[in-house]
């Protein structure tokens, strides 16, 4: 057997250098001149054979404490299955439970702590991905974002009737920053007129005018007919704007908008179909309140388009780690005192059975 100083020794070998070392000590060698010749250091070997006295296995064990100190309390995990269950949150992913949570002071944990509670009883279902970004051309340069009113983009949608083949057209303009939409409109036509009149909407609601040339937002949209029209694309040249063109086939160029449809059009709410123009206009009063001032985005750190609009993201962010870092620190302490209480309780029984052991002997 070679020098095995430092290496890693499985259970087997273990037992094979504790026969050697015994056997030795028979003949008279002692146990320090064994490891001497064996090249490995007498505590381990005398770790081992207080191990194989007291009926332990040889072999490793994992590191670490066997139960983390910050585990879990019981009634956490108690608190994640209620809130999941109740009949206005059963539709939310676990990252906005958990973030609906957070706001609503009941519990604190992470995205993947909630996750795993769920999988345990089966109270996830799986989601589709999107197709991948084709990479076959150049995509248009987009500078990095540091607030609101940096670049904006705005697409068109479809919107069913309940006439075969008869649309209406959802214009939408969002900044891509915080998510917000800052304006929206419903059109029985698709055409150069009402996207002009949806971006001068979205100058007037956030005074874009009123900001230096070079403060203005830049635009991106597709290259449809609308976007590509000489009388919006002179208006944002002369109100010093620049116009950005995503590439054909390929929505990844524009994301933003194309992930704010998505999330229109698959909440439980959305009815499918309008029966007219002021039906989904009253419809989307309604949702864009609450799209914009109580939905939590996940693409801004799960606050609303209207914090991250306001600057309020970091803060938000900020409290929320600090509030988990507490919650953290509780659960660790209170695990202690349980392990503290438990200990105490089986001296207090082993004390207890010894004692009764001796008054049986007398």
């Amino acid at each position: 057997m070679g020098p095995i100083t430092g290496q890693w020794v499985n259970g087997q070998q273990k037992r094979e250098i504790l026969d050697v070392v015994e056997s030795a000590r028979v003949q008279g060698v002692s146990a320090q001149r064994s490891c001497t010749i064996l090249a490995i250091n007498r505590r381990r070997v005398v770790r081992w054979q207080s191990k194989t006295r007291n009926g332990f296995s040889l072999e490793d064990s994992k590191p670490g404490p066997r139960e983390a100190p910050h585990r879990l309390l019981p009634m956490e995990r108690q608190q994640v299955l209620k809130l999941a269950k109740k009949e206005e949150y059963v539709d939310l992913s676990h990252r906005i439970l958990t973030v609906t949570a957070w706001d609503q002071n009941l519990f604190f944990m992470s995205f993947t702590t909630v996750y795993r509670i769920l999988c345990s009883e089966g109270l996830m279902s799986q989601r589709g991905c999107f197709r991948p970004h084709n990479g076959r051309s150049v995509p248009p340069v987009r500078k990095e974002l540091t607030g609101p009113n940096q670049r904006w983009c705005w697409d068109i949608s479809y919107l069913p009737t309940y006439e075969k083949g008869l649309f209406l057209y959802f214009y939408l303009l969002l900044d891509e920053y915080s998510r917000k939409s800052i304006s929206w409109l419903v059109s029985w036509q698709q055409n150069a007129q009402a996207a002009k009149q949806l971006l001068d909407a979205g100058f007037v609601a956030e005074n874009i005018l009123d900001l230096p040339e070079d403060e203005r937002p830049e635009i991106i949209n597709d290259r449809g007919r609308q976007m590509k029209a000489k009388s919006v694309r002179r208006l944002l040249e002369d109100h010093a704007m620049p116009q950005l063109f995503a590439r054909p086939r390929t929505p990844n160029d524009n994301p933003f908008i194309e992930s704010a449809f998505s999330t229109i059009k698959r909440i439980h709410e959305y009815p499918g179909r309008f029966r007219d123009q002021e039906q989904a206009v009253k419809y989307f009063i309604r949702y864009f309140q609450w799209y914009n001032t109580e939905h939590y985005h996940s693409g801004i750190d799960y606050v609303t388009p209207q914090q991250a609009h306001e600057g309020l993201r970091e803060k938000i962010v900020a409290q929320r780690l600090h509030k988990l870092k507490q919650q953290r620190q509780r659960r660790k302490e209170a695990n202690q005192r349980q392990i503290h209480l438990t200990k105490q309780l089986n001296r207090g029984i082993e004390t207890h059975n010894q004692s009764a052991l001796c008054s049986v002997i007398e």
